[in-house]
């Protein structure tokens, strides 16, 4: 969710330059089951624009009808959605409105903390009777700091309100090594994710960011000289070369690291071969870096083409993050030998 809240903090920070009045709404509490969870957030200006998204869509509207009152009183207030009467979601959400403003530090303090990968946490404190409340509000922990998005809310005010609590993870990056034409498919589609994405050229490639939509950065370090600091558990990687010999000097730099997910474009045998070769240029490679290599790299669902094939690994890589059963290696080749 991460994401999510960047580009609602961004688009404030925008807003507010433009002179414009928002309320920041989260779902703080559900009974039963709904198409999203509490932690959800969105925003609504005074002119009636919208970013995030609380549902798939049917709750925004009565959202942005009780909004209206906000507007005109500064008061924040609790309502509920009954998704059981209207949508077939078997349950009710407890749904926060209130006013926000940023202080400017607010905003350096939240770019520091996703540039140095730090977590941070968001607590909103809330009744959960329907009403309108000036002792409701939801504040920011950034750097050992916490703002109140409300300005008309403090903690002093904290009593007997329920509280929920979110910590948010650093950005899920995706670092693509290979600048071939499947990497921008792969590239467009983690976008889509709102994932950070970095392609990884090697040194003799003549390829720019701009040839690679979605794509933060590209970098072009030579093969003795890969920072693999960046790497962390909030980091996929997929090898998609289309070199055998790159793929190897790649994984020997990544041998020491330990990221959510490392892919290996090709088959089986390509893979066995690669790993081999690994072995005898550096044999101190440890059993349990080879073992979290997922090659061929995508769930086996019958990929044809770059598209499709991209669609496959980001479905094995939220798999493995999201700790879903996978099909086994011995699976996928069964699968495409038969």
């Amino acid at each position: 969710m991460t994401h999510e809240i960047k580009l609602i903090f961004e688009t404030l920070k925008t807003w507010q330059e433009e002179g414009k009045r928002s309320v920041f709404v989260s779902v703080v509490a559900l009974q039963g089951s709904s198409y999203r969870k509490p932690g959800v957030r969105m925003i609504i200006s005074e002119d009636g624009k919208s970013v995030g998204a609380v549902s798939g869509g049917c709750v925004e509207n009565e959202i942005e009808r009780q909004a209206q009152s906000v507007f005109k009183t500064g008061n924040s207030k609790v309502i509920t959605y009954d998704g059981r009467l209207r949508i077939g979601c078997e349950g009710i959400i407890h749904i926060l409105i209130e006013p926000v403003f940023f202080p400017g530090e607010l905003f350096l303090d939240f770019d520091s903390v996703l540039k140095s990968r730090q977590n941070f946490e968001m607590d909103s404190f809330y009744h959960l009777e329907v009403g309108e409340y000036n002792d409701v509000g939801t504040v920011v922990k950034l750097r050992n700091k916490t703002y109140s998005l409300n300005p008309s809310f403090s903690l002093a005010q904290k009593k007997d309100q329920k509280c929920f609590s979110q910590t948010f993870t650093p950005l899920f990056q995706l670092f693509i090594f290979g600048a071939e034409h499947d990497a921008v498919q792969l590239s467009q589609a983690a976008n889509l994710l709102g994932w950070e994405v970095t392609v990884v050229a090697s040194p003799d490639e003549a390829k720019s960011c701009d040839y690679f939509p979605g794509a933060s950065s590209l970098i072009a370090p030579a093969f003795d000289n890969i920072d693999t600091s960046f790497i962390d558990e909030q980091t996929a990687v997929v090898l998609m070369t289309h070199s055998f010999n790159k793929d190897v000097r790649y994984l020997m730099a990544l041998k020491n690291t330990n990221p959510a997910y490392i892919g290996l474009l090709g088959s089986i045998g390509r893979r066995e071969r690669v790993l081999s070769m690994l072995m005898e240029y550096a044999p101190e490679t440890s059993i349990e870096f080879l073992e979290q290599i997922h090659g061929p790299a995508g769930l086996n669902i019958g990929s044809i083409g770059a598209p499709e094939i991209a669609v496959s690994i980001l479905a094995e890589i939220l798999s493995v993050i999201r700790r879903q059963h996978l099909a086994e290696w011995t699976e996928k080749a069964d699968a495409k030998n038969g």
